[in-house]
Parts: C-alpha cells; structure tokens; sequence
C-alpha cells in the first residue's frame, strides 16, 4: 500500500511538471544599418516669396496711454538735516551694559560708534 500511495503521488507530480506546449521558438531579430549621420534634409520644392506686411492699426496712445493720476513733485531739501545721534544713551552707559568688547565688536560691524550706541539702546528695549 505504501509503495503504491509513493508511485502515485510521484507519478502525479511528474505529470503536473510535464508540459504539453512546445517551447516558444524566438525569432530573429533583424538590425538595419542607418547611416544617418551624413544625410542632410531634403531641400524643399516650393519656394515660398516673403509678403509685405503693412501694420495700420497701431496707436501710441493706446499702447502707451498716459497716466490719469497727477505724478507729485518730488522737492529736494535745500538744507540736509544733521543725523541725531542723541538715542537716550551715551557710549559709557552702553559699556556698562554689554562689555567693551562687544562694543567694539558692535562698531567694527556696523561702521560707527553711533550704531553701536543704538543698538545697545535696542538691546535694552527687549529686556524691558
């Protein structure tokens, strides 16, 4: 019984790997050679004339129209104003609060000892 349930079961599996269906045959592939590195565009037959294109409907004023709203004048000061360099701190108060090097940090970054001046008074500002 054994041998016949082995038989059977091998018989079986050697059945489902059988193929019926013969293998697929591969067909050649065919290359064509191009040389189509030297071959330049056939020339056209026609040989089309440039027409004369006359633009009459053009305007200036509608493509530039001008402006409605009146420009205002911009009027230059005779006279310059000095820079205020009173911020409400001098430059002893400033080192006091932050230390002569950051000072000179602050005046070498910015370009003056006024901008530092400010800064040291924007400083104070935030930790109020």
């Amino acid at each position: 019984m054994k041998q016949i349930s082995i038989s059977l079961i091998t018989f079986i599996l050697l059945a489902g790997c059988a193929s019926n269906n013969p293998p697929p045959v591969k067909k050649p592939v065919i290359v064509k050679d191009q040389n189509i590195s030297n071959v330049a565009p056939p020339t056209p037959k026609h040989k089309g004339e440039l027409k004369v294109v006359e633009d009459t409907n053009y305007s200036s004023a509608y493509m530039y129209p001008e402006d409605s709203v009146k420009k205002e004048k911009v009027v230059a000061p005779t006279q310059t104003a000095p820079l205020v360099t009173d911020t409400g701190m001098n430059k002893e108060e400033c080192i006091a609060m932050i230390s002569q090097e950051k000072f000179d940090k602050y005046t070498e970054m910015f370009g003056s000892e006024t901008a530092s001046i400010k800064r040291c008074n924007m400083i104070q500002a935030m930790n109020r």
